[in-house]
């Protein structure tokens, strides 16, 4: 069973993250990533810089990752 320690070094692994936050029951994940990788980029293509980082690890160690994914400015904005 997959921890949700692990994803998170799956995920900073193959992206830059500020902020990365991953909680989960070893099946189905929550995240929380903020990056200067996502600055200028739409929400579907901050998960799909994810989803590259992951890979393959998607389809056979990951059943569910629910992302929240903000650039640096979106994060401040939402905690200023």
């Amino acid at each position: 069973m997959l921890k949700p320690e692990v994803l998170a070094q799956y995920i900073a692994a193959g992206v830059k993250c500020d902020v990365l936050e991953v909680s989960g029951d070893g099946h189905h994940f929550e995240a929380t990533i903020v990056s200067v990788e996502f600055s200028g980029k739409s929400r579907i293509q901050q998960h799909q810089i994810v989803y590259r980082a992951l890979g393959d690890r998607m389809r056979e160690e990951v059943h569910a990752l629910s992302m929240k994914t903000f650039s640096p400015e979106e994060w401040a904005s939402k905690n200023g």
